[in-house]
């Protein structure tokens, strides 16, 4: 006769009485401890890496190079990259792309940059003159604006195509002059002309003209204050005098610095957002293209891209010089 076979479940043990048998073992593990002559309190090292304690050498390595790997970090200081990569998030450090900038800063352009910057906000303090001032710069506009987009595609799918630029396309150059109010004057040069001193000359005698039915105010009262870069023609003996005989202030513009200039930082910005992806065919597309881009921004846009001047000339005197990264 085969014997019955029962499992019994055994009842779960009382809480209380779990934590008395861990304590009873706890008292004899020290109890042999000291009865064996040691008496050290501290627990003994256990196996497996160690937690590092190289934080701060991390970030000294960290603040000497900004490029290097968490994996060349760990070889240095013979930890795993793991660990480096912890303290680096913990501290807040993300790994990211480096930004373009267009020049290698030297000493005097930062200092250029500060001092500049410094004046002109002392100067706008005492006396506000963003409202009299015309900003005038360049621009390519290329006929085939082709950009990379992201396309859903399945796993086996061929990617979506786009047709690379050519390394010489068709474009044309854009001449603009705008204030806090609007645009002022534009013009678009001939196929493949670019801007000289007897050019501009003749485009600065236009703009006089605009100003004069546009803007009265300034040429009756106030006063232009002008505002271009340091390109060649903006500075040549030929474009200073005719800025004379115009009666004209020209603010001052520290090289290399198409961070503190509003079409390049504001205007030329979205202007090249809405030729992304589009294509040209002819000239009269793209004067098409530019009277409505022009026409439909408001009265608020082309102010936001002045009065933010002295932000930004703020910005660069707390950098001591160094680009304002937007």
């Amino acid at each position: 006769m085969r014997r019955a076979m029962f499992l019994y479940r055994l009842p779960p043990m009382p809480f209380d009485f779990v934590m008395e048998e861990r304590n009873r073992r706890d008292v004899r593990g020290w109890f042999k401890r000291f009865q064996s002559g040691n008496f050290n309190v501290k627990d003994a090292p256990r196996s497996g890496r160690p937690i590092t304690e190289k934080v701060d050498e991390i970030m000294e390595i960290i603040e000497q190079d900004r490029h290097i790997s968490s994996h060349e970090i760990g070889k240095q200081l013979n930890i795993d990259h793991k660990t480096v990569l912890n303290h680096l998030q913990k501290a807040g450090y993300k790994k990211k792309l480096d930004v373009w900038v267009p020049h290698d800063l030297t000493v005097k352009n930062l200092m250029d940059r500060f001092s500049i910057c410094e004046s002109l906000l002392k100067r706008n303090d005492i006396e506000p003159f963003l409202k009299r001032l015309i900003i005038g710069d360049e621009k390519w506009i290329t006929y085939d604006n082709n950009v990379r987009k992201r396309s859903w595609t399945k796993r086996n799918e061929v990617p979506q195509t786009v047709t690379k630029p050519k390394l010489t396309p068709r474009k044309v150059m854009l001449s603009v002059w705008w204030d806090y109010k609007g645009i002022v004057h534009y013009e678009l040069l001939p196929s493949g002309q670019t801007i000289d001193s007897n050019l501009y000359c003749q485009q600065l005698e236009r703009l006089r003209q605009a100003i004069e039915k546009t803007r009265p105010e300034l040429i009756n009262r106030k006063g232009v204050v002008f505002h271009h870069d340091n390109a060649r023609p903006h500075v040549s003996i030929a474009t200073r005098q005719k800025l004379r005989e115009l009666g004209w202030e020209v603010l001052m513009h520290p090289p290399y610095s198409p961070d503190l200039a509003p079409s390049d930082y504001h205007l030329f910005r979205s202007l090249q957002n809405s030729l992304n992806g589009t294509k040209l065919a002819s000239r009269e597309a793209c004067e098409n293209h530019l009277s409505q881009f022009f026409a439909q921004k408001s009265h608020k846009f082309y102010s936001d891209g002045i009065m933010v001047l002295p932000q930004r000339w703020q910005k660069v005197v707390e950098q001591n010089g160094t680009y304002l990264i937007s």
